[in-house]
Formats: structure tokens, sequence, C-alpha cells
């Protein structure tokens, strides 16, 4: 019997909440990526939309459950909600289980020494800095993909050239810096990045700023993973470049 995965992009917690921007912890394609490990047969994303959000509860199981998946097994939390302002929920799923010939499984949610492990607490985690943690959740790294945009070349001309990806929907992390790992399709390879607002350049705009040990090449409009390692420490203003390059110089030490 087949598996697979049915899941909404964008998130519906963000369609309905515009003013909740960086909620993600993974990008609809990292997602697809990581699913697809598990060797699950089908992923639908339904495009959640206007007119998607006001299916009602009964539509939803007949269009999307019974006619779209033919699903004989619902795979779903305790918690779960669906359909018009939410108002379907397990009981719903349950009484439309012999019209619609399938079985509603309500799952338990994972825990680790006693914990629940969520999104929620995930998303506290990496506000927090706590990424050691956060990996140890997640089973893997934690990861920021994005493209590498141009900025003003002031790491280049101290000596540490970085690569400057903007943040977007992904968890804003504790501002600050830390050990990672970059991967690309050319190469792996450890490094530093930092993650704020450049108080030193009074900058205004949240970025995140990667320096690659060992690679000095272009690397605009590249796709880099950006795996994150261990909080190192908090941004900080700095009184020159000279001060700022000290620094930087002690926190690749650490790394």
């Amino acid at each position: 019997m087949p598996f697979g995965i049915v899941t909404f992009e964008p998130m519906p917690v963000m369609f309905f909440n515009p003013k909740i921007t960086n909620h993600r912890i993974n990008s609809i394609n990292q997602k697809k990526e990581q699913l697809k490990k598990f060797k699950i047969d089908f992923i639908i994303i339904i495009k959640f939309k206007k007119i998607f959000s006001q299916i009602r509860a009964e539509k939803f199981i007949k269009n999307i459950i019974s006619e779209k998946t033919g699903a004989k097994y619902i795979f779903v939390s305790k918690n779960f909600k669906f359909g018009r302002k939410r108002q379907g929920n397990i009981n719903t799923l349950k009484k439309f289980e012999k019209e619609y010939n399938y079985k509603t499984i309500i799952t338990s949610p994972f825990r680790k020494t006693k914990k629940i492990i969520s999104s929620t607490l995930i998303r506290k985690k990496i506000s927090s800095g706590k990424i050691y943690e956060v990996n140890k959740l997640l089973g893997r790294t934690w990861c920021v993909r994005g493209k590498v945009i141009k900025g003003m070349k002031r790491g280049r001309k101290i000596g540490f050239p970085t690569c400057n990806i903007k943040l977007k929907n992904y968890v804003t992390p504790k501002l600050g810096v830390y050990s990672v790992i970059v991967i690309t399709k050319d190469f792996k390879k450890k490094g530093i990045a930092n993650i704020g607002y450049r108080p030193t350049f009074n900058g205004q705009s949240l970025l995140l700023e990667v320096n690659i040990f060992g690679i000095n090449k272009n690397l605009y409009n590249k796709e880099i993973n950006i795996n994150f390692i261990k909080f190192i420490r908090a941004e900080k203003k700095f009184s020159g470049l000279k001060q700022l390059k000290k620094q930087i110089q002690t926190d690749i030490k650490q790394v």
C-alpha cells in the first residue's frame, strides 16, 4: 500500500497572519528532500490560498482525502484541525470514516526525555541560539538555504570575504556569530557566519554573512546551504575595522 504526505504551501499560519514572517524551519524544497529520505511514495503539496481556506471540513474529506488521494488510513495528531475556520478535527474525520472508506489513526507526539518535540520548541531554541540542542532534536544540522547576493564587500577589504544571504522566511536565530559548514554542488567547507544588522557599519537590514574557509571565488547567484553547528558569541558593535578584524580572527580560532 503506497504511503504519502499531504502538506500545504504557504504554511497556513503564515497565510492567515501576514505579520508572521520568520517562521520556517525548512524551505518547501528542503521539506521535500527530507521527506523523500523516508522513502515515501508520494508528496502532495496543496497551494493554500483564500479559496482553499474556505472549503468546509466535509468537502475537504470528500475532495482531498477521498477523491484525490484515495486514502485508506489517515495519520494525524490529536490536535489536527482542518477546513473553513478550522471547524474540522479528529472527531470530524472519525464521523465520515464509513462514508468515505478510510480509517483515522491518531499519532502520539514524539518525545525525548519525556518532553514533546514540537516545531514550536525547535523555533524557540533557534531563536535563543541553542543550535547544538536544535540539531539533536532535528536529528540533523539546521540549515538555511539561499542564493548569494552582492554586498558592500567590506569583509573582503579586511581579509574576510563573505557570502551574503537574505534570511527570508526562516526562523531568525539569535543574532551573533556561528560555526557553520557550507555545502554546495561543488564543495563542503567549514566557515564562520554572522547573522545580524552589522552595528559597526550602522546596518539597517537583517543579513546572514558567511566567511567560507579556503574559498575565494565569486559565488554570486549561487545557491548555498549553511549548516549551523555552534553559537559562538552575540552580535556587538566595534569601534572600528581594526577591532572588528581582531575579533573575527579570535572567532575563527574557536571554529
